[in-house]
């Protein structure tokens, strides 16, 4: 197995080719061993419209193997041709065909993950409209990735639960549901489901940490509940659920008032162990999103735990509104990358 990381392209009409060619030119370090799974001359405009004017573009060498990664020379793009090249993709735009791109690239990763082939994968940002226009039957990459070891594995997708965790220096947190309406989100939050995501967090975590995770749960409503007076879930679902995990050996606490527990699991810059959490399962995606994304989206990673391969990405989106202007931040990739080396092992 090669230890290559694979960099899907992301929606060509966004910033995600602009932020790969960052991180290549930018974080040396960040990138070594890792290779574009996408379009060569969709990465040749990219490196070129980074370059001041007249001057050529930081160079872009087309791979015949996820092999070939390890052996490129420094301070040039290795991209790996997975896909039938695009026909013309208008930047800032959604269309069919950038989401059948950024999708079908993220379908090669996955599969050449599943058998081994890569050591990890790091996604770029995709449009959800436009892999919806595309004919994908997926909300999100999560929800695809979930689908494609399900069909690895031979099992059902439910028999391959899987979680979205977002993560920076400061504060990690899981959640129950991902991609779904608000009013859906707290229908979803059932004992079977915060046990599942308990289990899988207490998992990916000791794996990660070298240790066994100190897990802080939210509650769903104001106040976890304040007793029963604002909602029963927290007394009837979630704290059932946490002692069925604290059964299990699993080191959990709450449910604790959604309000604050984001704070005091916040681990502060050059304190170690500061915070009373390593992380916290929040119940539905804006109430664990808002509280890392707010501390920082060029540091945010978000890991997909509970799938049989490592796949990390940029907690931010394709951000059609400055594609093209040279503004786009790199840093939430190269923090992307660094932490699927570490999941993976090196």
């Amino acid at each position: 197995m090669t230890e290559a990381i694979a960099i899907t392209l992301g929606d060509p009409a966004g910033i995600g080719p602009e932020i790969i060619a960052k991180a290549f030119r930018d974080a040396p370090d960040a990138t070594r061993g890792a290779f574009v799974a996408g379009d060569v001359a969709t990465m040749r405009q990219a490196s070129q419209a980074l370059a001041a004017p007249g001057q050529p573009g930081w160079p872009v060498l087309q791979i015949g193997s996820a092999a070939e990664a390890a052996t490129v020379p420094a301070r040039c793009i290795p991209v790996l041709q997975v896909i039938a090249p695009p026909s013309h993709i208008a930047l800032g735009q959604v269309s069919a065909e950038a989401g059948r791109v950024a999708g079908e690239c993220v379908v090669w990763a996955a599969r050449a993950a599943l058998r081994g082939e890569i050591g990890a994968i790091v996604t770029a940002p995709l449009h959800k409209e436009a892999l919806s226009a595309a004919g994908f039957p997926y909300p999100g990459h999560t929800e695809l990735l979930q689908a494609e070891a399900a069909a690895h594995l031979g099992r059902d997708v439910a028999d391959v639960p899987v979680r979205m965790m977002l993560a920076n220096d400061e504060l990690r947190t899981v959640l129950v549901s991902i991609h779904m309406s608000l009013r859906h989100a707290i229908e979803a939050v059932r004992f079977e489901g915060v046990l599942q995501t308990l289990r899988i967090t207490h998992r990916a975590l000791t794996q990660a940490l070298g240790r066994v995770p100190r897990i802080g749960v939210a509650g769903l409503n104001p106040h976890a509940g304040e007793g029963g007076l604002f909602g029963l879930e927290e007394r009837e679902i979630i704290a059932p659920a946490i002692e069925a995990a604290r059964a299990e050996g699993i080191d959990v606490s709450g449910p604790y008032a959604p309000d604050t527990v984001f704070m005091r699991a916040r681990a502060k810059q050059g304190v170690a162990s500061s915070g009373e959490f390593d992380v916290v399962v929040a119940m539905y995606h804006d109430q664990g999103l808002i509280p890392v994304k707010y501390l920082g989206v060029e540091k945010g990673v978000n890991v997909t735990l509970g799938l049989p391969l490592v796949r990390t990405s940029p907690d931010h989106g394709t951000a059609f509104d400055i594609v093209g202007t040279g503004r786009a931040d790199a840093s939430s990739l190269v923090e992307a990358l660094r932490m699927a080396r570490v999941l993976k092992g090196g």
